[in-house]
């Protein structure tokens, strides 16, 4: 046996084995969706509505952004408050603020300013200042390129009627109105993103939280020191839901669904934006990161109809291939359908398998791009723990 030999067999054998590690993915998902649908119809009683803080950090001006901020001042809640911030009284995004705020006159809405982030994290730093702020004990953040309908406040609060609970967080289906690429990018939120989150949902609980929406207790943040120990890290997000799970309290995942806009139509923005986050979270879970690549199904197919082909056996190769897109293409209808409701996905779900692989490719990429990556406008250095370096330009 030679040695070009024995390397292709270790090659069939590879793609066979990744087939098989993503057809149980999912098949994993499949399962996590049955539970969640299982949970959303059995949610309990939605009349717990005590008063809470919305903040919301903005930072210059948005696609519709002023539609997203609308829907916020437009809940079908007994008692809130909206809370803006950004760093200079002249940001474009409070100018939204302030003309959404002035259509809804009966729901209080203050503007805040922090000046220049102290920490690298500059999100963080917008939050600590509106916590500081917030006239209640229950706080409900959510990204400036969020929008939600009348009934989001009264379902992401209820579960915080469990005194263990300290943190809930949704789910979210990409929106876009844009192009191919925004389409794809908005497919693999809807899709990979929520697929990873109930699978390890399912697997080991809630111990992280999604940035989009988060609800908190002051009291909980309070617990872990405030916004500012996770103010150096990209994904405080995951760190804040995590914390909060060692602290002994429960992290709750709704079966809500937000949401989330795609402002990235460009090709080069969208790539650079998910290159980003898969890079960064190379940093922030590095073994769950590594693991992720037997996740994917069509390179592996791809792998089988090359390697097959090539060994003179294009029929098993093309076999797998084959029913690798079709996994792809019902794990998108499955999800975008049975959970995050999203009907462009579902009814495009043919190009999920180009999305699968795009995600491959971001997962290849992240272990040998550059640690820079730019977000808001500034530039930042990616170190270990997923932990952040703001870099002077």
């Amino acid at each position: 046996m030679t040695l070009g030999h024995i390397f292709s067999v270790a090659l069939e054998v590879l793609a066979v084995f990744g087939v098989i590690t993503s057809t149980v993915y999912s098949l994993m998902v499949a399962w996590a969706v049955l539970r969640f649908r299982r949970r959303a119809a059995s949610a309990g009683t939605r009349d717990f509505q005590p008063p809470v803080s919305v903040i919301k950090a903005v930072h210059g001006d948005e696609p519709d952004l002023e539609e997203h901020l609308t829907s916020f001042f437009q809940q079908d809640y007994p008692e809130y408050e909206i809370l803006f911030c950004a760093r200079h009284a002249d940001d474009l995004g409070l100018a939204a603020a302030r003309r959404a705020a002035s259509r809804f006159p009966h729901v209080p809405a203050r503007i805040l300013t922090c000046g220049e982030p102290q920490w690298p994290n500059a999100r963080t730093f917008s939050m600590e200042t509106m916590r500081r702020e917030a006239r209640y004990p229950i706080l409900v953040a959510s990204d400036s390129d969020v929008s939600v309908a009348p009934d989001y406040l009264t379902s992401v609060v209820a579960p915080l009627i469990d005194p263990n609970v300290g943190m809930v967080t949704c789910l979210y289906r990409g929106v876009t109105r844009h192009g191919l690429w925004a389409q794809l990018e908005a497919m693999g939120m809807s899709v990979e993103m929520t697929s990873g989150v109930l699978v390890a949902e399912m697997l080991e609980g809630m111990h992280f939280a999604l940035g989009p929406s988060m609800v908190m207790r002051k009291s909980t943040i309070e617990k872990i020191g405030g916004f500012e120990p996770v103010a150096h890290y990209y994904a405080e997000d995951f760190v804040l839901g995590n914390r909060t799970a060692a602290a002994g309290e429960t992290v709750v995942l709704s079966t809500y669904i937000i949401e989330h806009h795609i402002l990235n139509d460009k090709f080069k923005k969208s790539i650079a934006h998910q290159q980003g986050w898969s890079t960064s979270t190379r940093f922030s879970r590095p073994m769950g990161h590594f693991g992720e690549v037997l996740t994917f199904a069509v390179p592996f197919g791809l792998l089988a109809a090359a390697v097959f082909g090539a060994a003179g056996h294009l029929a098993p190769g093309l076999a797998l291939l084959t029913f690798t897109l079709l996994d792809r293409v019902l794990l998108c209808m499955l999800v975008a359908g049975c959970v995050v409701h999203d009907r462009a996905a579902f009814r495009k779900a043919w190009l999920y398998p180009l999305r699968d692989f795009m995600g491959f490719c971001f997962w290849v990429r992240s272990y040998f791009s550059s640690r820079k990556l730019r977000n808001r406008g500034d530039l930042y250095e990616l170190l270990p723990q997923g932990k952040l370096r703001k870099l002077v330009e």
